[in-house]
């Protein structure tokens, strides 16, 4: 009988502890989503603010140069002084994310660049408002590169995707804001007060991912102490991540870079404030930085690569029909697609290595900024030859290298599979 009526209170007793265990496992899984959303949100306004600097003085060039009394060249420095110190810095802070904790490298160079901020809102002359946009570009990297070597160290491969994605992402928000904080948001003529805003922006986006963002893992593996440049260009994993982020960029900035000759003149003859609009196409790119990392988790890095250079291709050739009303769309899907191709692949190196992700990350920066330095120059000579169509067709040719890199990834993936 003790038997009989203790069954029932066993059988309360395991329903309880099986609600208890299913009640936790949901808690987890809601601090662990909940932690995520912040990661994310940390990570998208440090990339944010500190690409909001870049490009802070396109809008306003004109107004440099009447107030400076200076040629178009001259005030253009305001905006390549900064790619240039980026270009010369990524390097060495590659070597430095390698080697030491983020947190003392993300304050600093958070404070240098608000300082050079501050500088620039204050200057009176032209080469020191440049030089202090180059020391700008230099630290740039201490925010970005450093921020890319230490996520991928730090997140498990399920996250790293996704919070890639939205680095990603924060690259657009940020070249997107800082030309409209520079041209829109404060009058042109008051052109100083968007620096002041953007030191602001950064010093709280810094102070917060110092406060936010997790632990550093205690330990490091040996080879991250030791693979130097010469290492990494020499694995062929590595050169294909690279030819990608070439290409990619190679496209994106060519096309982006000749749009207005195209659409401004006949037949489209667009006006320029429409063709200023069409550059609103990049917000397409922050929603697809975060969905492509998503995409990478469920189909995996090479078919995303192929899927981005398909639509990237497609939508390239759909811009040749002349008629606002599909080039408009057109660009959209070549932001979508580029910035697919361009998180698959962030998110395939720093999958791939066991250390030196610093190192990693400031050469595919480096590749991607040689990309797009390569594609503006070599599209230049082809339209001016072949016009539109042969911007059109050089597109198309480069698109095959990520096209072919992604099936390749994708067959490796059919071949480690048992």
């Amino acid at each position: 009988m003790l038997r009989q009526c203790g069954t029932p209170r066993n059988g309360r007793l395991a329903y309880a502890a099986t609600r208890m265990a299913r009640d936790a496992a949901a808690a987890q899984q809601r601090i662990a989503s909940e932690s995520g959303l912040r990661l994310q949100a940390i990570v998208f306004c440090l990339v944010a603010a500190s690409f909001t600097a870049v490009y802070i003085t396109q809008p306003v060039l004109p107004v440099l140069q009447v107030e400076f009394g200076v040629s178009e060249t001259t005030a253009s420095l305001t905006v390549s002084a900064v790619i240039l110190g980026i270009a010369l810095a990524n390097l060495p802070f590659g070597v430095l994310a390698d080697r030491y904790p983020i947190r003392p490298i993300l304050l600093g160079g958070a404070t240098v660049v608000s300082a050079a901020s501050l500088m620039c809102a204050a200057t009176k002359g032209i080469w020191l408002l440049i030089a202090a946009r180059f020391v700008q570009g230099l630290f740039i990297p201490s925010l970005t590169t450093c921020l890319a070597a230490y996520l991928a160290r730090s997140l498990p491969l399920a996250r790293l995707n996704v919070v890639m994605g939205s680095y990603v992402s924060a690259t657009i928000a940020g070249g997107l804001g800082g030309r409209l904080l520079g041209g829109w948001i404060h009058p042109p003529l008051h052109w100083r007060y968007a620096f002041v805003t953007s030191a602001a922006l950064l010093v709280a986006a810094a102070a917060a991912a110092a406060r936010g963002l997790p632990s550093e893992p205690t330990g490091r593996p040996a080879e991250e102490r030791g693979t130097g440049f010469v290492h990494l260009l020499s694995r062929p994993d590595v050169l294909r991540v690279l030819a990608v982020s070439f290409s990619a960029f190679f496209v994106f900035s060519a096309t982006f870079n000749y749009l207005p000759f195209y659409v401004s003149r006949p037949p489209i003859s667009a006006p320029l404030n429409v063709v200023t609009l069409l550059y609103l196409a990049y917000v397409v790119g922050m929603v697809a930085g975060p969905l492509a990392g998503k995409l990478s988790n469920r189909l995996g890095s090479g078919s995303t690569m192929m899927l981005g250079s398909a639509v990237l291709a497609i939508a390239i050739a759909c811009t040749l029909v002349p008629s606002l009303k599909i080039i408009a769309p057109s660009l959209a899907f070549i932001c979508g697609g580029f910035f697919s191709v361009h998180a698959a692949a962030l998110g395939t190196l720093n999958r791939r290595l066991t250390g030196s992700r610093g190192r990693a990350n400031s050469l595919y920066v480096l590749f991607y900024y040689l990309g797009g330095a390569a594609g503006i120059s070599a599209t230049g000579w082809a339209y001016s030859h072949r016009g539109w169509h042969g911007v059109v067709a050089l597109a198309i040719a480069v698109v095959l290298v990520p096209l072919g890199v992604g099936f390749y990834e994708l067959a490796g993936q059919g071949r480690a599979r048992p």
